[in-house]
């Protein structure tokens, strides 16, 4: 796939999907990426698999800052898996990758939330990542 060609949004999108594949499979993100180029003909760019293995190799410190930003009636194993896979990547990139401001992570989080989620679940999203953003 030609990156040039893809917009960051796309490759967010990517990562999420592998991100959440990756709930179900004991597999690694290239075999799951592989896997999935061969039965869709759809390859991923480097941002998306790079951000999705980055979400892997960092997933317990990624789960812990997402833990720590619940309310007390909230449990990381009680957030749906779409919304989990969101705010693990955003997690990641506000973390990890110094030249996405915080801001657009966040908003590209919610906008991944509406396409993916149902009700308002984004506000949900929203709200656990605001909290991560002031503390990081």
């Amino acid at each position: 796939m030609s990156e040039k060609n893809v917009s960051r949004f796309r490759e967010r999108e990517q990562a999420f999907l592998l991100c959440f594949e990756k709930i179900f499979s004991d597999d690694s993100i290239s075999e799951i990426s592989k896997l999935a180029e061969e039965a869709r003909d759809e390859g991923y760019s480097a941002f998306a698999l790079d951000c999705a293995k980055g979400v892997q190799e960092n997933i317990e410190e990624i789960d812990n800052i997402i833990s720590s930003h619940l309310s007390d009636r909230w449990k990381i194993n009680r957030i749906n898996k779409v919304s989990l896979s969101i705010l693990r990547l955003a997690v990641y990139e506000m973390k990890y990758i110094d030249d996405i401001p915080s801001n657009v992570s966040i908003n590209e989080a919610v906008e991944l939330s509406k396409k993916f989620s149902v009700g308002d679940e984004y506000k949900f999203v929203n709200g656990v990542l605001g909290a991560v953003e002031r503390d990081l």
